[in-house]
């Protein structure tokens, strides 16, 4: 039996939370209701009281509760990202995301005791980068970031005495985390400091004789057909037209599934596995931890004879986006 794998699963809500944690998830991570975190969006995430509930719920049942602060501070709001900090400390959450390297070091220093975690968009792809975070800052793990491969991730691993956590499923992204600035262009705000790419409110959706039309503000991300389904308009997996062919131009919508892997993720060293999505609906929290708890579940018992069931992927595959799944980055077999 091999060392099994930690499930670490979204909270977008009190209802995602328990969700994850009742289908299996071993730690759980959410954010504040406000742009310290990159998934500020209205109606998602947790004021102080929901907060608590939530990790009461998690701590009853022998669960962690992680808290991402994983945007960047700015100079004149720099109180609020350090009052979230504070805040965290407080309701007694098992660990910060933190991304900045100004708002670890006053983690560190404001509060000695509480575990600190390296967020994927703190953007470290080496065991220097890591090695820096952790004499500085004491950080425990590392979520590294989706442009590695499984060799990369390998290297990493026998590099560094800091635990890994990779993604496991959920959305891509076609930007190196933490430096992504091209929705800013076209809403005026960076998601790496007002905690959403693409804003909703900037987003416009128009009903047209020749489909149904979304922009951010006035740019024109997309149009659906009757019946085609439309997913929430960013501009990296919009479809434009280049050289006269309307396509994809950026990034086609997949989403990453690593069941495929998962002995060689286990055989490697790597601690944690973490699905994305604190945007996505509890029944979608539920169904991709149920899955992935089982999975885990199997590959532990019988890594070498581990074979994905077709049932997962299948299920998977239905909240996936696009309904596809890649190996992204992690299977270039060429490295």
């Amino acid at each position: 039996m091999s060392q099994k794998l930690e499930l670490v699963c979204p909270a977008g809500s009190l209802s995602a939370l328990k969700q994850a944690v009742d289908n299996g998830a071993d730690t759980v991570y959410m954010g504040f209701r406000d742009a310290t975190n990159a998934r500020n969006f209205p109606g998602l995430n947790f004021d102080e009281r929901s907060a608590l509930k939530g990790i009461e719920y998690a701590h009853s049942r022998g669960r962690k509760v992680l808290l991402a602060l994983n945007t960047y501070p700015q100079p004149q709001s720099w109180e609020i990202w350090t009052a979230a900090v504070d805040r965290a400390a407080r309701i007694g959450v098992d660990a910060l995301i933190l991304a900045d390297a100004g708002l670890m070091r006053y983690a560190a220093r404001t509060h000695p005791d509480l575990r600190l975690h390296l967020s994927v968009q703190g953007s470290a792809t080496s065991a220097e980068a890591i090695a820096f975070y952790r004499e500085n800052f004491n950080i425990q793990r590392v979520v590294l970031p989706r442009v590695l491969s499984l060799s990369q991730v390998k290297r990493v691993v026998e590099s560094t005495d800091v635990e890994v956590e990779v993604f496991a499923f959920g959305s891509l992204c076609v930007m190196v985390e933490g430096r992504c600035y091209l929705s800013s262009y076209a809403t005026g705000e960076s998601p790496n400091t007002c905690g959403a790419c693409s804003p909703a409110k900037s987003v416009r959706w128009e009903e047209a004789a020749d489909g149904r039309k979304v922009r951010l503000n006035e740019v024109l991300i997309d149009i659906y057909g009757p019946g085609e389904s439309a997913g929430y308009p960013v501009v990296c997996k919009g479809r434009f037209e280049v050289n006269g062919e309307v396509g994809y131009a950026i990034e086609e919508p997949t989403s990453l599934s690593i069941l495929d892997i998962l002995p060689e993720l286990q055989r490697s060293g790597v601690k944690a596995i973490k699905v994305e999505g604190r945007q996505r609906s509890p029944a979608y929290v539920g169904q991709v931890t149920r899955v992935l708890r089982q999975a885990i579940n199997s590959a532990t018992i019988n890594p070498d004879g581990f074979v994905p069931r077709a049932e997962w992927v299948a299920q998977l595959d239905k909240v996936a986006e696009g309904s596809t799944h890649t190996l992204g980055a992690l299977e270039r077999g060429w490295q």
